[in-house]
This record gives structure tokens, C-alpha cells and sequence, in this order.
């Protein structure tokens, strides 16, 4: 199974994006309600989800799995 040490830049984000969305989706929080419990911008997690914001840092996603209450390796699966 690939890792993000070996999986391309964009599959690695889209992944993470995609992720974000189903487990704000299943949660039933918008985009705005999640980004305010993570701390970040809206515009900031809307580019996450869409996997374009490059490479978000340990702290965001660290802050993201905290607002929706999953592990950290549930957003990396």
C-alpha cells in the first residue's frame, strides 16, 4: 500500500481533503462551523478539503483531527 513518502503530491492532499469532507460531512458541520473549532479560516479548510492547499502543517492537522474528534492517523488513512 503507498505511503505519503511515496504517493505524488496531489494524491497525498486529495486524500487528506477528501477525508476532512466525509467526517465534516458525516459530523453535519459546515465548513464554517468546522474551521471555527479548528481555528482556521474557512477559505483556509475550503482549500484543504479540495486538496489544494500544499502540504498543511502537523499543527493543522493536529487541529483539525481534534475539532472532529478522530485520531491524527484517521486523516493520513
Amino acid at each position: 500500500m503507498p505511503t505519503s513518502e511515496n504517493m505524488p503530491f496531489d494524491m497525498t492532499e486529495r486524500r487528506l481533503g477528501a477525508v476532512v469532507r466525509r467526517l465534516r460531512r458525516q459530523q453535519d458541520l459546515t465548513q464554517e462551523q468546522l474551521a471555527r473549532r479548528a481555528g482556521l479560516t474557512q477559505g483556509h479548510l475550503s482549500k484543504i478539503e479540495a486538496g489544494m492547499r500544499q502540504s498543511p502543517t502537523a499543527h493543522t492537522i493536529k487541529r483539525l483531527a481534534r475539532a472532529l474528534g478522530v485520531p491524527v492517523t484517521e486523516l493520513l488513512e
